[in-house]
């Protein structure tokens, strides 16, 4: 018993190095650049099939095989991705989400262009770099451990390391090279993942698929060490490691025996779930950058094309229409990517899961297999294999409440790895399944037909979720999460409707390719085909349905007429300019494509002035005041007197303030207010206390905001100004203390919960939804309040001034002080008696200013109670009733402004 107890011990030993070796690689490149590689483990596979090449095919010495290899091609390798797809990101702010558009785009080129050069079969014949003896291995990791942590502590490189991830951009602007760290990161990164690869090879298959997955599913030993700690990842790995060899010496038996065998043989994967959904988060500053998630405008007439080519099919024969079954079934499960990822916003890297799941449920439920339930027929089977998978969406859309960004991506990740492993890999749930299609549907041509009816239903469910108002909520959702909580949207709620509807999809879909191709391959929905649909209906437009399905023809087809890999490469090129390009290969096609100024020809020129004279000779009166010149085609026109019309580029100046009285009120309504200040509502705290990690940011702070006045609380820089809003709004929960509404205690109320009661903010960093228009991004102000009043829109857009052309306007790109007037309208738009403004004149001019003064004024004459948090004393003493200040996290004076800013301008005279 001690001698097996010993061998296991061995044998965990050495899997437990090449996962320390992963995690070191994953932490110095983290910690170098910013970025969790998701490309590490094709890294690995790429090295480990050139030292193959190299030793196997070219007959090379193993020893220059291996230095070619881990000396030269895995660092170069760092670098040349360091340099050409990963700096321009750093350049542009190092958004995070970005960052894991282009790495995953990374792993699928690198999976693509292996299977392309060496094909998908597995290869077991991979040379042996270190015996199968643990203590090489673990000396090599112990060695490379020792010499990171030394260098990081006790070499100016080290120092330079720690400053570019502490702040890229404040150590460049000391004189530190960023550039050069993060090059050297990335090079030791990819050595690292090279001589991972190398390692394991030779005990593994190598295949381009599998041996990239393996080495993915231990990143949970990095998660673990919070990206930071070498000896908590070494340390972490080699226990798992060794607790899954030693895992092998039991033999339950009963039905504990397959679960437990199940997770003997995938420890990692139970420890990757474990740090991605239980361990503190990493990586949480965004979700999915703008530009890729952004509406892709459709050319006229592409549905049309869609639809003859779509229908084409139906007059192919043999292994052509057998092939295009496929492509309806794939794009389902890609509709659902259109709804989670491109609508609501959230990465989601698990839905082959959710697919494979519908493929296996209707299986089972097809051939009577499943427990509980009765042999269905295969097209009750696949309804209600959709029905038995949609509430599963839970397991991702539940860890993405509190997650974005990489920790969501690692959450979805991880869901899919366990599926795929303790499901899909299970002979107990698998063994022995074949799957019929409907009857009187068995040919390809007419099952053919029942796909495109389904296809047709996925996108209509996708256009509701699409269009309306659970569209524009979800769209806001994805363009600023704070602000659509601010405006009303159930965030929490929301996020589980977008993840359940897209694992419905994916179920449906899952269940149509599993029917097409007469069988539940579980190698049809492992998680690497999860990344590679994930990064094809991104850089396709993740929120076009017409991109979905050219994503899903791309992929069929592509791998049906050429060598397998070729649509994964294709994708993976084009995932990488996501990240080369911010608005991706539609920006970089813009960019290339010659710009052509529109103008007539000679003819045209001489048409249209011919048609001039024939006007001027019928209507002289009628054209005598307007004089037109022809210079180049181009033409003068008088301007009208008239108002200024706000216009999309901004160009048009502020409005000059509030509309006149309209009937009793100052705002015409607007602002969902239209009587006396008395009777209502008065927000208030009572002894608020705050604390962040021992410091006291609010310390018994009482405040009254009553209504019909205008109250400003002003102080310096961490005097406490911003926490008691967040206190306020309900971003930020105090440790002591209450916030009361009238007699109701809110402090602990969601801040969408306290909208719908009448509270509405704004904030001082912009929340508009960029990709609505402005009529929408104030309709969700409306609609997200449950405002019946069907005018309650086009009073605020009129009472700010952004009625007219404006209001059909992209919210993108539109000067500050239009946005301003947005964010304003919007939350007026929910008719609240209490308006907090987190500084409103940041990044306005002084006739902006001014005009916003006049607005905030006529609404607290019609009864709504403002409270502002502001750095201008010019606009608290012009526009304020009360003025309280802030030092400390407490209240130190009170009362009307010209006695309280004199009082600070004789203290600050006296110092």
């Amino acid at each position: 018993m001690s001698s097996l107890t010993y061998d296991l011990t061995l044998a965990g030993l050495s899997v437990g190095s090449a996962a320390a070796l992963t995690g070191i690689g994953l932490i110095v490149t983290y910690r170098a650049t910013g970025v969790l590689n998701f490309a590490h483990g094709a890294i690995a596979m790429v090295c480990a099939y050139v030292l193959r090449q190299c030793v196997v095919e070219w007959g090379w010495p193993l020893w220059l095989s291996a230095a070619v290899t881990l000396g030269l091609l895995a660092p170069g390798l760092g670098v040349v991705l360091e340099r050409f797809v990963f700096r321009p990101l750093s350049v542009l702010g190092g958004d995070p989400a970005q960052t894991l558009v282009a790495s995953i785009g990374v792993f699928v080129l690198l999976v693509g262009g292996a299977a392309l050069l060496w094909g998908q079969g597995a290869r077991d014949d991979a040379p042996e770099l270190v015996s199968a003896d643990p203590w090489g291995q673990l000396a090599v990791v112990l060695v490379l451990a020792a010499g990171v942590g030394a260098m990081t502590h006790w070499t100016r490189f080290g120092r330079e390391l720690r400053a570019v991830v502490d702040d890229r951009r404040l150590a460049v602007l000391g004189g530190i090279d960023a550039d050069r760290v993060a090059a050297a990161g990335w090079a030791f990164g990819s050595f690292t993942a090279g001589l991972t690869g190398v390692l394991l090879a030779p005990y593994v298959r190598l295949d381009p698929y599998g041996l990239p997955l393996l080495v993915m599913e231990v990143v949970a030993v990095a998660v673990a060490a919070r990206m930071r700690s070498l000896p908590v990842a070494v340390v972490t790995a080699l226990a798992v490691g060794v607790a899954q060899s030693q895992l092998t010496r039991l033999h339950p038996s009963g039905w504990a025996e397959p679960l437990l065998q199940a997770v003997g043989a995938n420890l990692f994967v139970v420890a990757l779930l474990i740090a991605a959904l239980a361990l503190p988060r990493i990586g949480t500053r965004d979700v999915l950058p703008r530009t890729a998630t952004a509406r892709v405008p459709t050319p006229p007439g592409a549905w049309i094309v869609a639809a003859v080519l779509f229908l084409l099919p139906l007059g192919f024969a043999g292994s052509d229409l057998h092939t295009s079954v496929q492509v309806p079934a794939l794009g389902v499960v890609l509709l659902s990517l259109v709804v989670v990822t491109g609508r609501g916003g959230q990465i989601s890297l698990g839905q082959a899961a959710y697919a494979g799941l519908g493929a296996l449920f209707t299986a089972l439920l097809a051939s009577g297999r499943f427990p509980g339930l009765p042999r269905l027929p295969e097209l009750a089977a696949l309804a209600v294999a959709v029905v038995l998978v949609a509430p599963l969406g839970l397991l991702t859309g539940w860890p993405a409440i509190t997650r974005q960004g990489l920790a969501l991506a690692l959450a979805t990740f991880a869901v899919g790895v366990g599926v795929s492993r303790f499901v899909f890999a299970q002979p107990y749930a698998t063994s022995g399944l074949s799957l019929d299609r409907p009857g009187g549907f068995e040919g390809d041509r007419a099952y053919y037909v029942l796909e495109l009816a389904l296809l047709t239903l996925a996108l209509l469910t996708t256009h509701a979720l699409r269009r309306g108002r659970t569209g524009r909520a979800l769209a806001a959702l994805r363009d600023h999460e704070s602000g659509a909580s601010a405006a009303g949207v159930q965030v929490p709620s929301l996020k589980l409707l977008a993840f359940v509807a897209g694992a419905a999809l994916a179920a449906l879909g899952g269940g149509m390719l599993g029917m097409g191709l007469r069988a539940f391959d579980p190698t049809a929905y492992d998680p690497v085909r999860g990344l590679l649909w994930f990064a094809a209906v991104v850089v396709l437009g993740a929120d076009s349905t017409l991109g979905a399905l050219t994503a899903a023809a791309l992929l069929v087809g592509l791998d049906a007429g050429a060598r397998g890999g070729v649509a994964a490469a294709l994708i993976g090129v084009l995932a990488v300019l996501v990240g080369r390009f911010p608005g991706g290969p539609y920006e970089a096609v813009r960019r290339l494509r010659p710009r052509r100024r529109a103008g007539l020809t000679a003819t045209g020129l001489g048409v249209r002035r011919r048609l001039r004279s024939a006007i001027r000779a019928s209507f002289p009166a009628a054209t005598a005041s307007t004089p037109t010149a022809d210079h180049g085609g181009a033409e003068a026109t008088a301007p009208r007197p008239g108002p200024p019309t706000p216009q999309a580029a901004g160009g048009a100046p502020p409005p000059p303030g509030p509309p006149a009285p309209d009937h009793e009120t100052r705002t015409g309504g607007a602002g969902g207010n239209t009587g006396p200040a008395a009777g209502r509502a008065i927000l208030t705290t009572h002894n608020l206390q705050a604390r962040y990690d021992g410091f006291t940011a609010l310390d018994g702070v009482d405040l009254t905001v009553p209504p019909g006045r205008i109250t400003a609380i002003i102080g310096p820089n961490g005097a406490g100004k911003s926490t008691l809003f967040h206190c306020l709004a309900g971003t930020i929960q105090p440790s002591q203390g209450q916030v009361r509404y009238g007699p109701r205690d809110i402090t602990h109320l969601s801040p969408h919960t306290r909208t719908r009661l009448g509270i509405a903010r704004t904030f001082q960093q912009l929340a508009v939804f960029p990709t609505l228009t402005v009529a929408e991004n104030v309709q969700v102000g409306a609609e997200q309040g449950h405002i019946k009043d069907p005018t309650a829109v086009h009073r605020a857009l009129r009472l700010l001034h952004l009625d007219g052309p404006l209001r059909n306007a992209p919210a993108a790109d539109l000067p500050t002080g239009t946005l301003r007037r947005i964010e304003l309208a919007r939350a007026l738009a929910g008719t609240p008696s209490v308006l907090l403004l987190d500084e409103p004149a940041a990044g306005l001019d002084t006739a902006e200013v001014t005009a916003l003064a006049r607005i905030l004024k006529a609404l607290a004459a019609d009864g709504t109670a403002l409270l502002v948090v502001e750095h201008d004393l010019d606009l608290v003493a012009d526009l304020a009733d009360v003025v309280h200040v802030m030092t400390a996290g407490r209240i130190i004076a009170s009362g009307p402004p010209a006695h309280v800013l004199d009082t600070l301008d004789a203290r600050e005279t006296a110092v």
